[in-house]
């Protein structure tokens, strides 16, 4: 398949710029994979969509307040950092502008000297390798002085910082949000735990590549970035449970979605493990776990679509996906929701 397979139109005034208040009350796109019906509810509806005995599936990875601006010691000049990715202690992996500010050696002040960093290497991308320093935990730190790091898409200014993180965000060591979730109330969940619907927990740090376009026509020829992830003993037996049962796995994004079906993959079951995936999911993947998924509506041509046009059927989710532009659905990361059972 071509990645141009993958386009479709959308006006430029339906990608959401700020979220739905509540949280619960955002569209949802209810696609029937037995029957192609397509149905228009509201989010908090989706009770109606899941039975006792069914298990959901999260990701409660939270994200880190990781953009960050400052100046560089010896010169005062402007920096912004991206801190996409932390490689052990306080040396983190950098986006740097103006990186031609930032050669090995240089030194730089955050937050009127909060947070002090230095270059001290350069990889192949132009990454940045900066060592923090901090007389505080880091995070403690970043909570101070960070921003979140929005898709480049929003522009709004976000009044909430937790309007960017998940009610469950427990885990810190994401660069984007896991925005399927960003749709559940601490009510709403209540409800579906009340009607017999479990709950099970992985974490998966969103990186930033999930909003790098792909760059080839060949999807085949797309290499995806690498994200770490973690299954807990108690979700594993979740879902062992729920199979033997003869219950649903719904994920509740692609994050938890790739989370699962890498660890499928790789041991031909769900067993208590972590590590580092970097599975591309496209038309012709055979999914070993997943018999839902709620997602949002995702970029033209992103990886993302690929993920859901797997799950859901190439020709009928660009079909979906012109419904929903008819429809005036909003789109992205602050947007409404699709849930495919």
């Amino acid at each position: 398949m071509k990645t141009s397979d993958f386009y479709y139109d959308l006006p430029q005034e339906q990608i959401a710029q700020t979220p739905i208040e509540p949280r619960d009350h955002s569209r949802l796109m209810v696609l029937h994979r037995d029957n192609d019906e397509i149905e228009h509810r509201r989010f908090d509806d989706i009770l109606d969509y899941l039975n006792e005995g069914d298990c959901l599936i999260v990701n409660d990875s939270r994200v880190i307040p990781a953009r960050i601006y400052g100046v560089k010691e010896d010169t005062g000049a402007k920096i912004e950092f991206l801190l996409l990715k932390q490689l052990s202690g306080d040396r983190w992996e950098t986006l740097v502008k103006p990186g031609k500010k930032a050669k090995i050696g240089a030194k730089f002040i955050f937050g009127d000297g909060l947070l002090k960093a230095e270059v001290v290497d350069i990889v192949d991308d132009g990454n940045r390798i900066v060592e923090l320093q901090s007389e505080e935990n880091i995070y403690t730190t970043l909570d101070k002085i960070g921003q979140m790091p929005l898709p480049p898409y929003i522009t709004a200014k976000l009044e909430d910082q937790e309007r960017y993180q998940t009610v469950y965000s427990h885990e810190l060591g994401s660069a984007a949000a896991p925005t399927a979730g960003l749709h559940f109330t601490n009510e709403l969940l209540d409800r579906i735990r009340a009607k017999g619907v479990n709950i099970g927990y992985v974490t998966l740090h969103v990186g930033l590549g999930t909003f790098r376009p792909v760059k080839v026509d060949d999807v085949t020829k797309h290499k995806m970035h690498s994200e770490h992830y973690e299954i807990p003993a108690e979700t594993a037996e979740l879902i062992r449970h729920t199979k033997a049962n003869g219950k649903r796995v719904i994920a509740v994004g692609t994050t938890s979605c790739r989370t699962l079906e890498s660890v499928a993959a790789e041991y031909g079951e769900i067993k208590p493990c972590d590590g580092f995936t970097d599975i591309f999911i496209y038309p012709g993947f055979e999914f070993k776990v997943l018999d839902g998924l709620i997602t949002n509506f995702h970029l033209p041509e992103s990886t993302l679509i690929m993920l859901v046009s797997a799950f859901y059927g190439y020709d009928k989710t660009m079909k979906a996906y012109e419904v929903a532009v008819k429809e005036k659905y909003r789109f992205f990361s602050f947007g409404d929701a699709m849930l495919i059972v």
